[in-house]
Parts: structure tokens; sequence; C-alpha cells
């Protein structure tokens, strides 16, 4: 999740398939396929040559194109519409939007733990309609994240200084370690709670260890010993 601002990054092509090659500081490569678009992405040590990281992914290939394969038959969601009876998702359970036109303050409601209502005015656009859910979606994030947080920096031991929420297109959290910032993506706002907790143990790991290390992973198992099964559900959500 979190890249290091240091890393060395190029691209190569292998067996008709674009990878990123991010050289940083580590013993091992490391190869990842990203759920959200299936970007293939290799760490490498910074001593690495070009034919040896290749060499590493072709002989991976068929692994990579299975994973994509299986990526690419996950339910994804339909482009939104904004519209009465489409279905929304909130920290991991589903709701039928119900859109109610009215004259006042745009806002949204839950009803009977199965309805999302939307108020907005008439003629509000698609556009302005997901705007609302968006910040809906941001202002509940942020009045569950600081418990959460306050609770594993006092389990890890580590503080960050700032935390915030954006959208992200490949990573659900990332950690600038120097100026000890963690960023959110505002997706895991519809995913499971745990799924919510794993990404903040995860940021807060790299403040013990930057890199995606057998160290790193230790942490991660002394700390939360089913993160990957918190991983392998947020990485299974629509």
């Amino acid at each position: 999740m979190s890249i290091d601002n240091l890393a060395i990054v190029s691209q190569m092509v292998v067996g008709g398939i674009p990878v990123f090659v991010e050289r940083k500081p580590i013993k091992d490569l490391r190869l990842t396929v990203y759920p959200t678009d299936s970007l293939v992405r290799v760490s490498a040590p910074l001593y690495l040559t070009d034919d040896r990281i290749r060499s590493f992914v072709a002989d991976r290939v068929s692994w990579i194109r299975e994973k994509q394969g299986k990526f690419a038959a996950q339910p994804h969601q339909p482009e939104r519409e904004m519209v009465s009876g489409e279905t929304h998702y909130f920290f991991g359970r589903q709701y039928s939007l119900d859109v109610v036109e009215r004259c006042g303050r745009h806002e949204i409601a839950i009803i009977n733990n199965s309805t999302l209502r939307l108020f907005v005015n008439p003629a509000t656009s698609t556009e302005k309609r997901l705007l609302v859910l968006n910040e809906w979606y941001r202002h509940q994030l942020k009045q569950r994240v600081p418990e959460l947080l306050s609770k594993w920096e006092l389990i890890i031991g580590e503080r960050v200084s700032y935390w915030g929420i954006k959208k992200m297109k490949t990573k659900w959290g990332s950690c600038n370690i120097q100026d000890r910032r963690i960023w959110l993506n505002l997706e895991l706002a519809k995913k499971p709670v745990e799924c919510l907790e794993y990404v903040l143990v995860h940021e807060l790991v790299h403040l013990l260890e930057r890199y995606h290390n057998d160290c790193f992973y230790t942490y991660m198992d002394r700390y939360l010993p089913q993160w990957q099964r918190c991983r392998d559900l947020l990485n299974s959500e629509p």
C-alpha cells in the first residue's frame, strides 16, 4: 500500500503484461497484482538487473494471468446513476437507495438498516447526488477512525501527526513515514469495518518498518494475526 517516495520506479512488458518495477533497499523480490485494475508491480532490490527481474516475472506469467482473471470475474458495481432502487454499500452492508426530492439541505439518513434515503433539491444532477453521498461517506469515516486509530496507536506504540481521507485509485491507504501522515481511501466507507482496521494497522506498522519485507509481515502477524483474512475480504468485496 505505501510506496516509498525515494524508490526508483520504471516499467517493462513481460509476456504482453505491463509491469511496474519499484527498486528500493530490500532483500527479496515481491510481486503484487492489484485487484482494482489488475496492475502488476514488482518490488526489487536496488542491485538487481532488468534481466533478472524480467526472468522472475516471466516464470510467474501464468500465475499473474490467473490472478487477473479472478479479479476480472469479481462482482463490480455498475456505473452509479444515483436513482431510487440502486444498491450501495456502507461498512460492508448492502443498502437500497431511496431518493427524495424536496427543497432544503441535502442530507442522507439510514432507514430501517436497509435503506439509504437521499434528500436532494429537485433537478439535482447525478454528479451532485454522488458528491452528497461521498461527503456522507467521508463524514462517517471521520466518525469511526479516531477510536480505531487511538486503539492501535496504543497497541503498536507509534503515533501519527495527521490522518486524512481521499479518493485513491490503486491503494487502500498510504503512509508518509517522515511526516508520520496517513491517508485512507474513501472507498473504505463501503467495506466491512475490519477492513478499515486492517488498513490502519498496515499503515501504522510502516512507522516501524518502511518496506514490505519479512520484518514488516512479522509485525503484522504479531499485532493482527488475522490480517491476511482481512486483506482477502477487502479485495473480494465489490
